[in-house]
């Protein structure tokens, strides 16, 4: 009987000291969310000590106490590191540092491991923000602007939002690499990353570290077809007249064409500041589709480059790419949080070649779905009057 009664106890005791941490983590947790901002939440650390302490405080009915001069040594231990972390966190950018909620579980008095969850919300992007994905259109597209045109004729083909002025992401490096070769600097010539050519605005990574060398051509090439961030940035910076040069000749461009919802302010689309319509864009891929090294780059599946210090293997970032059933002539791809994932196209249809807008799509594989969707409502038209579809306001955009 005594022995039964002692298991209960141990049961008893076992779940009072789980339930207890339960609460004390759920408290801690709670603590850091109401005092967090929305978009990040702040880091919440909490001593060995403390943790002890919170411990015997739930074990106090089975009259466990933590021992103080464990505590000590612990709390002493604490304050060694704690400089450290300090210089640590220093190295880092504040804008580039990841806001944590961090907790610890040491429920038997061994060392347990940080379990560590990062709260980062993505913001809406520009188009959710304007309510452009509650615009219906026929085919229930996920990409809230969508626009098709009949490449040889102007024609509408498909129309949803197509005056909208959103973030293009990297559908810019199009504009770029048409800077890139109207410069007629040589494609031979090697051009180095620097710290220049490093994302200090979003802090994105790059397989290209600083001191790679490239050559022009290879610089572009991995820049259209992989969309490699430093490449552009690097592209840029050789322009003859340097960087501020280059983005002025991409602005300059863009007016020639008759581009006048366009602005770019870098040569990436690392930033929200570079922004189109749809209508802009089409003229933008018409444009390129006259340079035969823009259409071949752009087009590859994959691409092996030398740095000077190891080989690299880039892959497409458009998985239609790998698709024999799609005959694409020119394509570019783009994301950040407030453009979506993006993509431009010039491909052929049924016999008919078409340039295919679609912006702020929701979802990673969303815009190539998207591409398919449109791709089968256009081959069930008849050749002679296609159907389109409209579900654009007429207003001058966001």
């Amino acid at each position: 009987m005594k022995t039964e009664m002692f298991s209960s106890l141990r049961v008893i005791h076992g779940v009072a000291v789980r339930t207890a941490l339960s609460v004390a983590v759920s408290v801690a947790l709670a603590t850091s969310f109401a005092v967090a901002p929305v978009d990040a939440f702040a880091k919440t650390t909490t001593s060995k000590s403390t943790k002890k302490l919170a411990k015997g405080a739930a074990a106090a009915p089975q009259a466990k106490t933590v021992k103080s001069s464990k505590v000590s040594a612990r709390s002493a231990k604490a304050a060694k590191l704690a400089p450290v972390a300090a210089a640590q966190d220093e190295e880092v950018p504040r804008a580039a540092r990841r806001h944590r909620v961090s907790y610890r579980m040491d429920a038997h008095g061994r060392r347990a491991a940080v379990r560590s969850v990062a709260f980062q919300p993505r913001q809406p992007t520009v188009g959710q923000a304007f309510g452009l994905h509650e615009t219906p259109d026929s085919l229930a597209l996920r990409s809230s602007v969508a626009y098709v045109v009949d490449q040889n004729t102007a024609e509408t083909l498909f129309d949803k939002n197509s005056r909208a002025v959103v973030p293009i992401a990297s559908i810019t490096k199009l504009m770029t690499a048409m800077i890139v070769l109207d410069s007629k600097a040589p494609l031979t010539e090697d051009i180095t990353v620097t710290d220049e050519d490093r994302d200090y605005e979003k802090f994105t990574g790059s397989r290209l570290s600083v001191g790679s060398e490239l050559n022009r051509e290879d610089m572009l090439h991995i820049a259209l077809m992989a969309s490699e961030n430093r490449a552009a940035a690097a592209l840029s910076r050789y322009y003859p007249n340097g960087r501020a040069g280059f983005i002025a000749a991409m602005n300059a461009k863009a007016k020639m064409l008759g581009m006048t919802d366009t602005h770019f302010e870098n040569s990436t689309g690392l930033t929200s500041q570079n922004v189109s319509s749809a209508r802009d864009l089409v003229k933008m891929v018409n444009a390129a589709y006259q340079y035969p090294l823009i259409r071949k780059f752009s087009t590859d599946r994959s691409y092996d480059v030398f740095t000077g210090k190891r080989n690299l293997a880039y892959n497409s970032t458009n998985a239609l790419i790998r698709n024999p059933s799609w005959e694409i002539g020119l394509q570019k791809t783009g994301f950040i949080n407030e453009a979506g994932e993006c993509m431009v196209m010039q491909t052929t249809i049924h016999g008919r070649p078409v340039v295919m807008v679609l912006l702020d799509s929701s979802g990673k594989y969303s815009r190539f779905a998207d591409a398919g969707r449109l791709r089968g409502f256009l081959e069930t038209e008849t050749a002679g009057e296609p159907h389109i579809t409209s579900a654009d306001a007429g207003g001058g955009g966001t």
